[in-house]
């Protein structure tokens, strides 16, 4: 049997949109509010800094607003009885296949915005040194459901998973 790398079936959760939207937004607002205070604080600050706060808020705006829409419509998987596919990323995308037989574990984490939104993200950890697959922005009912399908699949696999 030889696996395909092919672009997996399912998208991930439209929620995710959200998710990703409120992440980007957290990074620049850390990046942002403290240039601001300095700027505010400052009696005559520099044009440079001026400039800098600027630049920040105009590619966090446009990063934010790209960024999530993007990432949704290239994030893809799907499960096999045989493998594991995943497709995500935005500017540098990655595809992944892992064979069943390889999984070591398979775990789930959520994240507060992720609890907030009803999401979850699941780990599929192989011999590989790419390191584990990860599926980010399923419903949290299809993750667990992933995970158990996973699970059963994985203990009928003959396979040493190395």
């Amino acid at each position: 049997m030889t696996l395909q790398l092919r672009t997996p079936r399912h998208q991930v959760s439209p929620k995710s949109v959200l998710l990703w939207t409120m992440q980007a937004a957290v990074f620049w607002l850390v990046l942002f509010v403290p240039q601001l205070i300095v700027f505010l604080l400052v009696n005559e600050p520099p044009t440079w800094e001026l400039a800098l706060m600027i630049a920040t808020l105009v590619v966090g705006v446009v990063h934010t607003a790209v960024e999530p829409s993007w990432r949704y419509r290239v994030h893809r998987w799907e499960t096999t009885p045989d493998a594991v596919y995943t497709l995500s990323g935005w500017l540098n995308q990655e595809w992944r296949v892992a064979p069943v037989s390889r999984i070591q574990t398979i775990d789930t984490k959520r994240g507060p915005f992720q609890q907030m939104l009803g999401l979850a993200t699941v780990t599929v950890t192989t011999a590989s040194a790419a390191g584990p697959v990860e599926i980010e922005g399923l419903d949290h009912e299809v993750a667990q459901q992933l995970v158990v399908e996973l699970t059963n699949t994985t203990q009928a696999t003959p396979g040493d998973a190395t």
